[in-house]
């Protein structure tokens, strides 16, 4: 059994990882712990477990075999390399940390000490991602020439009287959050980009800030992949919900949108009319991987190019809006 310690509420996603470590049979939560103390006694006390004031004694502690951290986003680095240091193995919502030098530090000393770490890039393991990664490998869309992925919720327009929709006040305080809807919303469709089109050589970034937070409500980002394809990769949290993927080759088209089957278009494929091809399973999750990882050797699906990539792009493309043109990635 792989006990393991809550390292802080803050973000909205907390709760699930709670749930789901409560619901793996090879997890054991066994402490919690938060920067803002009365936030984690009353979660330690909704689970029934020890709340922990200090961090150093969460990681000390030898009933601890992992943290699953869900702090603010400019606090992984410094928690991660302290887990790191401690021998405890990690997992947590993505960003890796908001700056590629910072996730390089995080990642060397992960390395040096032998823990396993995970980011919760989730979507790298649902079935539309695993047929569609496939399909590329096939040809069945030839080259690939350009990929479109959009993330959007409404979550954070004003509503009953609270000014930050269903969003907490500090996912909008770069201090804490390290950005707006690109480093927490559109993580998701960068990573995707990234996994299907290849690694970006080039990108310009364009940022709104309509709701007149101090980050960005909307992004986009145009990007060139060393593959040779361009990409849009769009995240908002200000428009109505839909995630959509489009991927467009010299012999075929598959799109995914939310709420419809996947449709793919391949001269490759009977007569070249639209398909609805049935979709294989899903891969474990990024959770039951991690823990695949630290029971068993198992080498995760996603990975630490993944994690490095992803901030990699979010950070150039702060850079990019910054400097109002294109930047490089090197």
């Amino acid at each position: 059994m792989i006990g393991v310690a809550m390292l802080s509420r803050w973000h909205v996603h907390a709760d699930d990882y709670a749930l789901q470590a409560a619901a793996h049979p090879g997890l054991e939560i066994r402490a919690v712990w938060d920067e803002e103390l009365e936030r984690g006694r009353a979660w330690a006390k909704e689970m029934g477990v020890p709340f922990v004031t200090e961090l150093a004694e969460v990681l000390a502690d030898p009933a601890i075999d992992g943290v699953i951290v869900a702090a603010p986003t400019t606090r992984h680095k410094d928690i991660m390399l302290q887990a790191a240091r401690s021998g405890k193995h990690i997992f947590s919502e993505k960003v890796l940390a908001p700056a590629r030098q910072d996730c390089a530090a995080v990642l060397a000393e992960v390395r040096e000490h032998g823990v396993h770490l995970m980011l919760s890039l989730k979507r790298l393991t649902d079935d539309y991602y695993v047929y569609a990664q496939a399909a590329l490998d096939q040809g069945l869309l030839g080259r690939l020439v350009q990929v479109r992925c959009r993330l959007a919720h409404n979550g954070a327009l004003p509503r009953d009287g609270k000014p930050y929709g269903i969003l907490p006040e500090t996912f909008f305080d770069p201090a804490v959050s390290g950005g707006g809807a690109l480093i927490d919303l559109g993580a998701h469709p960068v990573y995707l980009t990234n996994r299907l089109a290849g690694k970006v050589k080039h990108l310009y970034a364009r940022m709104d800030y309509s709701l007149g937070h101090a980050v960005e409500d909307s992004a986009v980002i145009v990007a060139e992949y060393a593959s040779g394809a361009l990409g849009i990769i769009e995240a908002s949290l200000a428009a109505s919900g839909t995630f959509l993927l489009e991927l467009h080759g010299t012999e075929g088209t598959l799109i995914v949108e939310k709420g419809r089957p996947l449709r793919i278009r391949s001269s490759l494929l009977g007569d070249g009319s639209w398909q609805t091809p049935p979709l294989p399973p899903p891969l474990p999750s990024a959770m039951e991987q991690w823990v695949s990882q630290i029971n068993e050797g198992t080498p995760p699906a996603i990975t630490h190019d993944d994690f490095l990539e992803l901030t990699a792009v979010i950070e150039a493309a702060a850079r990019s809006f910054e400097a109002g043109g294109t930047v490089s990635l090197s």
